[in-house]
């Protein structure tokens, strides 16, 4: 029996021994990364057409492969593939069922690349994708905050600071505040992601590859700018999963303070807006009860993220250049991290779209306090 019948694994050529079950749970990312599959059969072919180019390859053997990753695609959205824990990853998984639809070539894909900067590259696409997923549903969200300002242009507000009554202002101009606050979320996610749109591809483990390869043309291919420019950098840089998830935390912040807005608002002590009773709970026992729920887990909800920008930041600040296995643990906190964001997006798009507002309290709050103070003050100062 060869060494690699008994290791049983792709890579097992030098090991004798099984991986033990436990070991095999806690090296396994499947259960995680399988949610870049679409995205890495995007890769794959981009980098086999780019082999075949070069003549790596035979075009035979490219359409072979093209063909293969079709029929592997179709069984994923359709939710007939099979993911098998003991082939580690999503890049193994689907070599390992390539190899079953075509046979021997399927071996040829991993010509001049390693899951180094294979798995890499698929995820600066996914976050690239995540990235214009995020703004398009801001892009929503600011809209339906400047829809409500409209139907509410020239209602008054009362002004707070220090949680105090401060001077009255337009009700318009405070939901407006938050289209800023919005605005520089999307921006800020539209600067990673300038940031992030260079190719790793090519890089292989970390000393690039003697092929010879196109970078160019797989850059190209996948939507890139350009490749990166140092081999080392293009395999163990994490920079762009940080700053998403940096990006999504700011964001959570805004979303928060508008979380609790909501909550202090729709109290009976403030009584300024009404939420809608398909957004909020009610009590098991206490039956006048109209609980604001999916604001107070908005606002909770910030929590998650700021834990997966710690848990990123902390994985990656001990790392030597290059690959770690480490590094396996930078995908579950962003997965996390953008399904919190764009849930707590669209809930909020529908809060703000559905909230109604108790014009005649807000006007009637606005004038306690003394909030004319400052403008009594600033006319004695200018009057002659």
């Amino acid at each position: 029996m060869s060494n690699r019948k008994i290791s049983n694994k792709m890579w097992g050529g030098r090991f004798n021994d099984q991986t033990l079950p436990l070991m095999e749970e806690i090296n396994s990312s499947i259960d995680i990364d399988k949610r870049l599959a679409l995205v890495d059969i995007m890769g794959s072919r981009a980098h086999v057409k780019m082999l075949a180019q070069r003549k790596i390859v035979k075009q035979a053997t490219k359409r072979k492969i093209l063909k293969g990753l079709d029929q592997i695609e179709k069984e994923i959205i359709l939710g007939k593939f099979s993911y098998k824990k003991s082939l580690e990853d999503i890049h193994m998984n689907i070599e390992s069922r390539l190899h079953k639809i075509i046979g021997n070539e399927a071996g040829m894909l991993h010509t001049a690349r390693s899951r180094n900067d294979q798995v890499v590259t698929d995820f600066r696409i996914w976050i690239r994708e995540s990235i214009d997923q995020i703004n398009k549903e801001l892009e929503l969200l600011k809209q339906s905050f400047v829809e409500l300002a409209e139907k509410n242009f020239e209602t008054i507000f009362p002004g707070y600071t220090h949680m105090q009554i401060a001077q009255p202002v337009k009700f318009s101009h405070h939901m407006l505040a938050y289209v800023e606050m919005f605005h520089r979320d999307g921006l800020r996610f539209h600067e990673t992601r300038k940031r992030l749109n260079e190719c790793p591809l090519g890089a292989a483990a970390l000393a690039g590859t003697s092929f010879p390869i196109d970078r160019e043309y797989t850059a190209k291919e996948l939507g890139f700018d350009s490749p990166m420019r140092n081999s080392m950098d293009a395999v163990s840089d994490r920079d762009f999963v940080i700053e998403f998830i940096f990006n999504a935390s700011i964001c959570m912040v805004h979303f928060s303070r508008l979380a609790e807005e909501l909550i202090l608002w729709s109290s009976s002590e403030f009584n300024f807006i009404d939420l809608p009773d398909n957004l909020v709970t009610g009590s098991s026992i206490m039956p006048q009860k109209k609980n604001p729920d999916a604001a107070e887990l908005i606002r909770a909800k910030s929590g998650r993220v700021y834990g997966a920008l710690i848990s990123q930041l902390t994985m990656m600040k001990g790392l030597p250049l290059c690959y770690s296995k480490d590094m396996q643990e930078d995908k579950e906190s962003a997965f996390d991290a953008f399904d919190t964001l764009i849930l707590v997006i669209k809930i909020t798009n529908l809060l703000i779209g559905s909230i109604q507002i108790n014009k005649e309290n807000m006007e009637k709050q606005a004038e306690n306090g003394f909030s004319t103070a400052t403008d009594l003050a600033d006319w004695l100062v200018k009057k002659p």
